[in-house]
């Protein structure tokens, strides 16, 4: 089955996103890291490198998958 144009943008769009939301987690991580030496605030740098780690795994996903379908698009492999 062709790979449709409008499946392209969706998954453009969603990578973007993913990448968009990968960037705020990685800013976040970046602000957490001028702490106080406060075990809370510790600990929530710890939990903000998880979430950056999960955002780029989510990103590097949707960037496979849209790599993937634009091969398939222009390549046809």
């Amino acid at each position: 089955m062709p790979v449709e144009i409008s499946d392209l943008d969706a998954m453009q769009t969603l990578y973007k996103d993913a990448v968009e939301e990968w960037i705020a987690a990685i800013r976040l991580e970046e602000r957490l890291a001028s702490i106080n030496h406060k075990l809370a605030e510790v600990d929530q740098w710890e939990n903000a490198d998880l979430a950056e780690e999960e955002a780029r795994t989510r990103a590097k996903s949707a960037k496979e998958t849209y790599e993937a379908a634009l091969r398939e698009k222009f390549f046809n492999f």
